[in-house]
């Protein structure tokens, strides 16, 4: 290693190098002097570490051999900081391998899946932390909800077509419809539309046994458009056809145009007939009712104690007739 500079060797041959009595107190047989091994084996001061030489030499060269001997000392006394800092980085760094560089290469770390140890004893698992993504939520439970809405509602008055289109049954007479939303409506138009193919579809509704099927269709010919709108929107298009929804806020067919109107409100909020916990059953028995006057169906009436309502009959607004109380139903054939 290169040698000291002068300034720090020159440094020692002052009086602050000697100790508070002016001795070299690294001088050979000084106490506290380090030892030295001899090539025999047995242990020597710096002085010894000279044998093999004469001894008018070593007399000669004792002034200088001292100064020599504490440069010495400050030089051992350098090389040992040195790998002392070097050994207390590599064990800072930690151990180096040639899979540090396939890491560096690769780009990722090993995540617990990727076969960390598992706490027992072994190394800690590393992976980043994630947000969960949100749990969808099914469309059974969607329908079971109620949904915030004004009743006073007045929407827009514009209406957007439901994309995509689904086949029926393939059974019996084939109906074409287009799902409609009014544009701004605060409610689910995909669901909406799911539940109105889901509900006219089942075997329980008007193509039971067979004689008719229901097509979605979002462009071309339709028989009918089922239009999902404000209450102040469904007002204007049931009032087309002579029919007040605004007294008890229901929907209608407006059968001298294409809409069947589904009041939104009720949509959302369901009906006290039915009551929170049937959400499900009432929007099937909303969609299958007004469906059923485009089908040609008319209004019916409770006829016995306790049987199942008609389909027809206005369960949003009461299940009882001349003291009769039937029990909500959704379905044209429940059975």
């Amino acid at each position: 290693m290169p040698g000291p500079r002068k300034e720090y060797v020159d440094a020692f041959d002052t009086s602050e190098a000697l100790d508070c009595d002016g001795e070299d107190v690294f001088a050979a047989g000084a106490p506290g002097a380090p030892r030295r091994v001899r090539a025999d084996g047995a242990e020597g001061t710096d002085a010894d570490a000279d044998d093999g030489e004469d001894e008018p030499q070593e007399a000669a060269g004792a002034a200088k051999g001292g100064k020599g001997r504490t440069f010495t000392g400050v030089a051992a006394a350098a090389v040992t900081t040195v790998l002392a800092v070097v050994v207390a980085g590599q064990v800072a760094n930690g151990p180096q391998d040639s899979g540090n560089s396939a890491r560096a290469q690769g780009g990722a770390e090993r995540t617990e899946a990727a076969g960390d140890d598992d706490g027992n004893g072994g190394r800690a698992a590393r992976s980043t932390p994630t947000t969960p993504a949100p749990k969808a939520t099914s469309y059974a439970a969607l329908m079971t909800q109620k949904f915030p809405l004004d009743p006073k509602l007045s929407g827009s008055g514009a209406f957007t077509t439901v994309a995509g289109q689904d086949k029926g049954t393939g059974r019996g007479r084939v109906w074409r419809y287009r799902v409609d939303v009014e544009k701004g409506l605060p409610l689910d138009g995909e669901l909406f539309a799911q539940a109105v193919h889901k509900t006219l579809n089942d075997e329980r509704s008007w193509g039971h046994g067979g004689t008719s099927s229901f097509d979605r269709v979002s462009s071309g010919r339709a028989d009918f458009v089922i239009t999902l709108a404000s209450p102040g929107t469904t007002a204007k298009w049931c009032l087309k056809s002579g029919l007040d929804t605004t007294q008890d806020n229901v929907s209608c067919d407006s059968a001298s145009t294409e809409r069947v109107m589904i009041n939104a409100y009720r949509w959302a909020q369901g009906a006290k007939t039915f009551g929170d916990d049937k959400m499900h059953a009432y929007r099937q028995m909303l969609i299958n009712h007004e469906v059923g006057h485009r089908l040609g169906h008319n209004h019916e009436i409770c006829s016995r104690q306790g049987a199942l309502a008609p389909v027809m009959m206005q369960q949003t607004k009461f299940l009882t007739t001349d003291g009769a109380t039937c029990r909500p139903n959704a379905w044209p054939y429940p059975r």
